[in-house]
């Protein structure tokens, strides 16, 4: 249950971002940066962080891949090349994740967050909160769209994929 629960929410995570970013590419670059007030100041600095976070949680999972500096480093200021960047961890993410088997939940990882500090957290609570994490900055960056001029971005509920999964 639990390897058929990870695996839909990593499918889900794709899924999501790939209809966040279709709707981002219809704005023009300026408007995907103009500050608006959210945590990461822009669309296109919230895009950044989701991407560095992703880098962050799956190298402790991996022990591989890119290690940036801040959470709010911008890695990509061309929207095309930030794009494909997320694809590409999209697809890491859900190569990862397939490739656990049942017992592989219960890991322990031991990491360092970026101050330091060392930490212990079982693979499935990590799991949880990388796509939890996705979740609640795809809220603001969806709420974003509609703020810079998109009246109805696409729906990002996991029914919609569960939906068409069936379908």
């Amino acid at each position: 249950m639990l390897k058929a629960h990870f695996d839909q929410l990593a499918a889900y995570n794709h899924f999501a971002n790939t209809r966040l970013y279709s709707d981002a590419a219809g704005l023009p670059d300026d408007v995907r940066k103009r500050p608006i007030g959210l945590f990461f100041d822009s669309l296109h600095g919230t895009l950044n962080h989701l991407l560095v976070t992703d880098y962050i949680w799956l190298r402790r999972m991996t022990g591989e891949g890119p290690q940036p500096e801040r959470l709010n480093q911008i890695l990509h200021e061309d929207f095309a090349k930030l794009r494909l960047a997320r694809e590409a961890e999209d697809a890491r993410i859900i190569a990862f994740v397939t490739g656990l088997t049942a017992v592989d939940y219960d890991a322990v990882l031991e990491y360092r967050n970026s101050t330091g500090k060392l930490f212990q957290q079982q693979l499935a609570a990590a799991l949880t909160h990388l796509f939890n994490h996705q979740t609640h900055h795809r809220g603001q960056a969806h709420a974003a769209l509609t703020i810079l001029g998109i009246a109805e971005p696409a729906s990002l509920d996991l029914l919609a994929l569960q939906r068409s999964a069936a379908a």
